[in-house]
């Protein structure tokens, strides 16, 4: 087990949750924590929330005092406070307050309504102490009132109310109600030379007084010791060590692992297996309708591309992803479709699921080698593939599939298809032939076949591999030389042209163009109300002034709403148009008519690298000439998801880094061999992430790639450290504490230890010692694949 003794200046990230490991996360109701080491207000070591916004603010902290000194700010105490464990749902917290007197905090939060702590005093000094402790807790309630001294069973405890809670605070040793300007609990207590005293407190919140009061008391009854033990050796079979050359890469690769395990729910009816949300901080947990359905898209649901990154950040947990597997599949209608994105309380997006399913199905298999899971969800996911051909994905019928939204495509707020921010164009994504889908439709083909194989079912690879040679045609008019790489093209003209505005207009009626195209455009209609009130506008498009040819009609609905107006997007592609007539708007409002410009760069057209698609040599331009330009993706922070931002203000979007994107990426480099550049993008991604949780004690959504600063949710699960990546670029695949594959050389600067239940694997560049939990070991020199067992 690792030692941890880290400071203000070191990697941090101290949320603390109920761990679904031990208990039953309240889905609904769910209290979230976070430690502040220093500053706050007041200034101490300071145990926050927010109940999810059900108050403005919780805040409890201890101080200490001895004759005349009394000292509560971390910046006053002699030794500063050191983080020397931490959990999902513990953490341990060391310093000196005072001369001679050692203190550690622990803190527990043992379900979704209650936090516990411990408090260790050790006395180093060779003389007899009066000491102090007070425990003050300061609540700013938004609908309630602050906490209020009060007795309850002949107990001294803190009271007070928010919201629909009635937060309680319960303290051990007979505590007096304290003086300080704020609420507290204060013990007085004498400590012999040498001596050591323990006090235990726990905070509770349930909707009456005398429930919370029972909780926190029932509570205080178990044995710390023994919760204690349980975690740990938990976190000892579930986790995988990682001790490098630099403590930060340690530190985050252990606060990665259990942020992860933090986000995780346990199944319920809707769900039969583990799932998780994407952030878990003080002011989430708080469902207005109490069932969950109300939340936000961060607590709304597990998505494929999100299941396939938990399951790299967990890799010695398969079993997780095998669960959000299930989870997918046990929503699958009669047609093969699969929801994109399933909730604990039922939700659904109505839209059908990124094709990563048999994909991280296949990932799974190679770290577990569980044979009995594909035999049971081979069936599912291969008639999950077919469902993407069906007509209702295919509008053109061409055998080449199209999104139907931009959240399926892993990257909604895409400067040429979202619709809500004002640099982007809203175009319908339907409309366009992306690499990405062809690409993740050729991983999913791809892993059935490697399935089919194993379960006995080969007759399906014939139609696979006749499937395969569509999508590497559909994708090979998706490249452009020119500029080495894969582009969106038009699904109709199959065109990629250079857009332009045909008109500019104001109001309703009928606009005569009488224009001829050279090559057939796609149309886009821009509605820019003056007064920025809601429009239903319709238009139609007709080819010629006077007479009927092959004409169009915008309905309302296809029009969509956007940050400035409404926008629609042509079905059709037209070689000439005659006049478009719109209707429903006022007078004064703006209308742009233009022809739709597809010429635009991102991460996701870069996924054909790790679908293997391309041959040596398309794939080597692919990488040194876009991949491993600094103008374009090679960035000081990571892979950006745009590297030409349309306007200024598009920058914080689009030169943000995604790590799930990168992930996918760095497995394509080394899928073709590029090792050293993986491994120097991993490297570029740690920095960011490092960077954050010195700075912020947080991991984040995303990272600008420029100068490394944390963007969107804190501590969001697409932030988070892929762990899984990392074990690849090293060469060294875990398959049980008995059996290791290993592969090519370790390429990082300094030797690397993996520990794992028992499992030592120490990697240096050319040689590798692995020493099994039976005390074998075995010395490995050759860097060609090898699987070691005993």
């Amino acid at each position: 087990m690792q030692k941890w003794n880290l400071g203000a200046t070191d990697p941090l990230s101290l949320t603390l949750a109920t761990d679904s490991r031990f208990s039953v996360p309240d889905y609904g109701n769910d209290h979230i924590w976070e430690i502040e080491m220093a500053g706050g207000e007041p200034a101490g070591i300071n145990l926050r929330t927010t109940y999810g916004l059900r108050a403005r603010s919780m805040r409890v902290y201890p101080c200490f005092s001895e004759g005349d000194i009394s000292v509560c700010d971390p910046a006053d105490f002699l030794k500063p406070p050191r983080v020397t464990a931490f959990y999902a749902s513990f953490l341990e917290i060391s310093f000196s307050p005072l001369k001679d007197l050692n203190v550690t905090l622990e803190y527990w939060v043992p379900d979704s309504h209650t936090v516990s702590s411990r408090i260790s005093v050790n006395d180093r000094s060779a003389k007899e102490r009066k000491i102090g402790i007070e425990l003050a807790a300061v609540l700013s309630p938004l609908d309630g009132e602050i906490f209020q001294p009060e007795q309850m069973q002949g107990v001294n405890i803190l009271a007070g109310k928010t919201g629909n809670l009635s937060p309680l605070i319960f303290l051990t040793g007979g505590p007096a109600h304290g003086t300080a300007p704020q609420p507290s609990l204060n013990l007085k207590f004498t400590l012999e030379p040498g001596g050591k005293r323990q006090f235990t407190w726990a905070q509770a919140a349930l909707k009456e007084k005398e429930a919370s009061f029972e909780m926190a008391r029932k509570t205080l009854t178990r044995s710390w010791d023994a919760e204690r033990a349980c975690i740990e050796l938990t976190n000892t079979s579930e986790t995988i060590e990682i001790e490098t050359g630099d403590k930060n890469w340690d530190t985050a690769f252990a606060l990665s692992q259990q942020s992860a395990f933090r986000l995780l729910f346990g199944a319920n009816e809707e769900l039969p297996n583990q799932s998780f949300v994407n952030a878990r901080q003080p002011d989430h947990g708080n469902s207005l309708r109490g069932d969950g359905k109300d939340y936000s898209a961060n607590w709304s649901g597990q998505t494929p591309l999100e299941s396939y990154y938990l399951a790299n950040l967990l890799p010695a947990r398969p079993d997780l992803g095998q669960g959000f597997i299930k989870n997918f599949i046990a929503q699958q209608d009669n047609e093969g479709n699969i929801d994109h994105k399933v909730g604990l309380a039922g939700q659904r997006s109505k839209i059908l699921a990124t094709p990563f399913l048999a994909s991280t199905t296949w990932k799974l298999y190679e770290k577990s080698q569980d044979k009995e899971f594909l035999t049971d969800v081979y069936p599912t996911l291969q008639k999950f593939f077919w469902a993407w051909f069906s007509p209702e994905h295919d509008r053109n019928h061409d055998t080449l599939p199209e999104w139907d939204h931009p959240l399926q495509s892993g990257f909604e707020n895409h400067p040429l298809f979202s619709f809500w921010h004002p640099w982007a164009r809203g175009v319908d994504i339907s409309t366009v032939h992306s690499p990405s889908l062809f690409a993740a439709l050729y991983g999913e083909a791809q892993a059935l076949i490697k399935i089919s194989h194993i379960v006995g079912k080969k007759n399906d690879i014939t139609v696979l591999k006749a499937q395969i040679d569509l999508l590497q045609q559909g994708l090979a008019k998706c490249w452009e030389p020119r500029i080495s790489a894969f582009k969106y093209i038009d699904r109709d003209s199959g065109l990629a042209q250079r857009g332009k505005v045909i008109i500019r207009e104001t109001g309703s009626g009928e606009i005569k163009l009488k224009e001829k195209f050279e090559k057939a455009i796609r149309v886009q209609i821009e509605i820019k109300p003056k007064d920025k009130s809601t429009r239903r506008p319709t238009a139609e498009i007709t080819e010629f002034v006077t007479k009927v040819g092959d004409d169009e009609f915008l309905s309302a609905l296809d029009f969509k709403p956007t940050d400035g107006g409404a926008v629609a997007t042509s079905k059709k592609v037209f070689s000439k148009i005659g006049k478009i007539t719109i209707d429903d708007i006022g007078d004064e409002d703006k209308v742009i008519i233009r022809s739709v410009d597809l010429r635009t760069e991102d991460h996701t057209q870069l996924l054909p690298l790790w679908a293997e698609m391309m041959d040596e040599n398309q794939a080597r331009t692919l990488v040194s000439r876009t991949v491993c330009d600094a103008e374009r993706f090679k960035r000081p922070f990571g892979l950006p998801a745009c590297p030409k931002p349309p306007t200024k203000t598009a920058e914080a979007t689009c030169l943000s880094v995604h790590l799930p994107w990168n992930l996918l990426i760095a497995e394509g480099l080394l899928a073709y061999g590029y090792k050293e550049e993986a491994t120097r993008l991993y490297a570029r991604l740690m920095n960011a992430i490092i960077q954050n949780l010195k700075d912020n004690n947080a991991f984040y959504e995303n990272y600008n790639a420029e100068v490394g600063t944390g963007l969107g949710e804190r501590n969001a699960l697409v932030g988070l450290v892929p762990l899984g990546l990392f074990l690849e670029i090293l060469g060294v695949r875990i398959l049980s504490d008995k059996k290791v594959r290993l592969e090519g050389e370790n390429p990082f600067p300094w030797a690397v230890r993996v520990r794992y239940r028992g499992l030592d694997i120490k990697r240096e560049m050319t040689e590798t010692l692995i020493t099994f939990p039976n005390g074998k070991q075995v010395q490995i020199t050759d860097v060609s694949p090898c699987l070691v067992s005993i």
